[in-house]
């Protein structure tokens, strides 16, 4: 068997080799490999293992060859949680809620989403795709080499066909994979009542926006002054009917039972879960709902408040790591700063932060089956850090050791250059 791109003699490679998604305990094993290799061939990785096993193996005379000695490689991270195509600018709000006003009185003021809404709305397709570029650009410079990406700031058919039509073109632009949401339950229209919004959302977006295989899941925002429990139900009912997968915004700022109708329902995450109570936690435990944890959010919003991970992981929830990127309350797309946050604001562990960041963020898009470890058949996707051991890249959180991210067999970052 032939090999076109290897990385040889890693100090660490770590695979997370093994059952997805991981639960307890299991999440602290990162199956790694000392003084590794790794081979792809076409994209697809083809060997794994220490050097005394490439034998059967034919290195191509034009193969890519990166020397990883006092290197720690890992799978690329997965983003499972971004709202990357909007428009506009919410920095006057950001100073306003640094002065105290808080996120939910400021979308009473019109502002938070409604302003986003209105932004995303103006903004012409080409010039939404230019923005969102720069922004993966981004997200690939913190380790990034698959993202979810959110439409839900439109609230008409017409933006939100223009989110997901930017996401589209994205995937063929830009060397990350993108698995694209419609999140048609963000919000309430601000020029629509609820329930007429409702009623074309559920007869009309929904199977228009499937009819046209704009996106995998389906998204919806329970929560106070957003949409309660049965105006969930029924988004997340006729989604599930017209083909989307679904996941769910739950238990952020109250509790609605967000998490337990995002099991009852099969979704595959619900996200934030800030306030999720036990009966959710138990709930999670015995279903296949990852539990996509937004650490960026309490970071930006300077929150106190924060979701009980310990007791998840202890119970045997699938817990998975998210940017929430997004103009309101975590501008940040950087998922190497995520797992940081992850650590030293949530209580996770090191090699839990690298699962719920890789191999758990995976499934939690449905993704897990081609990337989020490092396994023969799955795609190519490496990031590589100059530093021997994987501690550091925390003991250290100011340094950025990020070397190269490798995407599909192809070196889309060296250092800090791009070169895709």
């Amino acid at each position: 068997m032939k090999i076109d791109f290897l990385v040889k003699n890693c100090s660490q490679l770590i695979t997370l080799f093994g059952d997805s998604p991981r639960r307890g305990e299991d999440m602290k094993d990162l199956k790694i490999i000392k003084d590794g290799f790794i081979g792809s061939y076409g994209g697809k990785i083809v060997f794994i293992g220490n050097e005394d096993m490439l034998k059967d193996y034919e290195i191509d005379e034009n193969a890519k060859i990166i020397d990883a000695t006092g290197k720690v490689c890992m799978p690329g991270l997965v983003d499972s949680h971004t709202h990357l195509p909007f428009g506009g600018d919410r920095s006057e709000e950001f100073k306003m809620k640094l002065d105290g006003v808080p996120y939910m009185e400021l979308q009473k003021r019109g502002m938070g989403i409604k302003s986003t809404v209105r932004a995303t709305r103006e903004i012409p397709l080409s010039e939404l795709i230019k923005i969102s570029q720069k922004r993966l650009d981004e997200s690939v410079k913190g380790g990034a080499t698959t993202i979810e990406a959110k439409s839900g700031y439109g609230l008409d058919l017409e933006t939100e066909i223009k989110q997901l039509e930017a996401i589209k073109t994205l995937n063929e632009l830009h060397p990350l994979d993108i698995i694209p949401t419609y999140l048609g339950g963000h919000d309430v229209p601000p020029d629509t009542g609820k329930e007429e919004y409702l009623e074309k959302l559920i007869n009309e977006f929904i199977p228009e926006i499937k009819k046209r295989n704009l996106a995998k899941f389906f998204d919806a925002f329970i929560e106070d002054g957003v949409y309660n429990r049965e105006e969930t139900e029924k988004m997340l009912k006729a989604a599930k009917e017209n083909g989307f997968e679904l996941k769910l915004h739950a238990d952020e700022f109250t509790n609605l039972g967000g998490a337990e109708l995002a099991a009852e329902y099969g979704a595959r995450s619900a996200e934030h879960l800030v306030r999720i109570s036990k009966t959710g936690i138990e709930a999670l435990s015995k279903s296949g709902t990852a539990a996509v944890i937004l650490p960026g959010v309490y970071f930006f919003l300077r929150e106190d408040k924060k979701p009980p991970v310990r007791e998840m992981i202890e119970r045997g929830v699938i817990v998975a790591l998210g940017s929430d990127y997004n103009p309101g309350s975590s501008h940040i797309n950087n998922m190497l700063f995520i797992m940081k946050l992850a650590v030293f604001l949530e209580g996770f562990s090191i090699e839990e932060a690298i699962t719920s960041a890789t191999i758990n963020a995976a499934y939690a898009i449905g993704m897990d089956k081609e990337v989020g470890s490092l396994v023969p058949g799955k795609k190519m996707d490496l990031i590589i850090f100059d530093t021997d051991s994987y501690i550091n890249i925390f003991y250290e959180p100011s340094k950025n050791y990020l070397k190269y991210v490798i995407k599909e067999g192809e070196i889309i970052l060296d250092g800090c250059e791009l070169i895709y």
